[in-house]
């Protein structure tokens, strides 16, 4: 597995509004929701992806969730939900959604670090059903410390949607952009203020990190497998709905799936045998 970085993890309080209006205020954001959107209707059919039923309702962990982009939505159609963030300019945006979606009778906010949120919780307080952890891990020192801080708070038979960023897709990306330097002395560092990951990993490494934990894997999708590498503004601006139609049935083909800027995979924790 890879080494872990010497840096801290990444706050985004400098650049939550900026990190909003860039990934989820366009086209960019409709990729990603609508990959997770038919891989959940697929693979965990819950509401609001499928019409909710009684014993469909779960409780669910967005760690890392900042605006609850994602999770949110699922509070509103019933499910509980426990999201937490180290920044706190980003749960003010997540209230913000909760409040539009009338969800906050379902929504716990909580300003900690993922890996803290076994102790902020009640000593009784249930094993989750499902744990999202959304373009967090690459942020972080120590992302198989996370995994495993995470997966103690998973019941047996529950999920855990892991969405990271891919070092396959940068390092590519590099090469088109010819930034030969970059490629050579494999040193991805971002300049201060870049939405570019200080620790990208590879979907292998993620493989053989579930395979080390015995977690079944259910879903493996790229998301965004070409439209990052439109390099022309305009260009990219053609055609949305091909676009976003090409982006999911293209997903989950090879090669382009490993070409994805962001990889989701979805996996089952081991059920207990008793």
């Amino acid at each position: 597995m890879p080494s872990e970085s010497t840096q801290h993890d990444r706050n985004f309080d400098d650049l939550a509004e900026r990190f909003s209006r860039n990934i989820y205020g366009g086209l960019k954001g409709r990729i990603r929701l609508a990959v997770l959107a038919r891989d959940f209707a697929e693979f965990l059919p819950i509401a609001p992806y499928v019409p909710l039923t009684p014993d469909k309702t779960l409780n669910i962990l967005d760690a890392g969730g900042g605006q609850g982009q994602f999770s949110v939505p699922l509070a509103a159609a019933g499910h509980s939900l426990v999201l937490c963030d180290i920044s706190a300019n980003m749960l003010a945006l997540a209230r913000q959604r909760v409040d539009e979606l009338q969800a906050g009778a379902r929504v716990q906010l909580l300003k900690c670090p993922a890996q803290e949120v076994a102790a902020q919780l009640a000593d009784t307080a249930p094993l989750f059903d499902l744990v999202i952890c959304h373009a967090v891990i690459e942020w972080v020192v120590a992302p198989f410390e996370l995994l495993d801080s995470l997966l103690a708070q998973l019941r047996p038979g529950g999920h855990l949607s892991l969405i990271f960023y891919n070092k396959h897709a940068l390092v590519y990306k590099n090469l088109l952009r010819t930034n030969y330097k970059k490629v050579k002395s494999e040193d991805y560092r971002a300049f201060r203020g870049s939405l570019t990951p200080i620790n990208p990993l590879t979907p292998e490494a993620l493989l053989e990190y579930a395979q080390s934990r015995e977690l079944e894997l259910q879903c493996h999708s790229g998301i965004r497998v070409f439209y990052d590498y439109i390099l022309d503004p305009e260009q990219r601006q053609r055609e949305p709905d091909s676009v976003l139609e090409l982006e999911q049935k293209m997903s989950r083909q090879q090669p382009y799936r490993d070409l994805g800027r962001y990889i989701h995979l979805l996996l089952r924790k081991k059920p207990d045998e008793s």
